[in-house]
């Protein structure tokens, strides 16, 4: 990986959306939502507190996640584009 988070940053990739509905509709591409489902792929070292000590972080890459519809900041690695955000942006793993 060419980027590393730095302190509770956390990369994400986005889960691709379901390009039909349960009723068997085709979502075209214009109508579709961002999914705000998506898998972690890197994990900075963690925040710290203000005596110095590291709080680790919650997440680790691979985890299937959710997070807000507009957390993060949109970036393009490696070609593929991606989302940076803070841990406490993400609501949830996904098990």
């Amino acid at each position: 990986m060419a980027l590393k988070p730095l302190h509770d940053r956390v990369l994400v990739k986005r889960t691709e959306s379901e390009e039909k509905t349960s009723g068997g509709l085709i979502i075209p591409e214009s109508a579709k939502e961002k999914p705000s489902e998506g898998e972690v792929v890197a994990v900075g070292e963690g925040a710290r507190k203000d005596s110095g000590e590291l709080i680790a972080p919650a997440v680790k890459a691979g985890d299937k996640i959710l997070f807000g519809k507009w957390s993060g900041t949109e970036v393009t690695v490696e070609g593929e584009e991606m989302l940076m955000m803070k841990e406490s942006d993400i609501m949830g793993i996904i098990s």
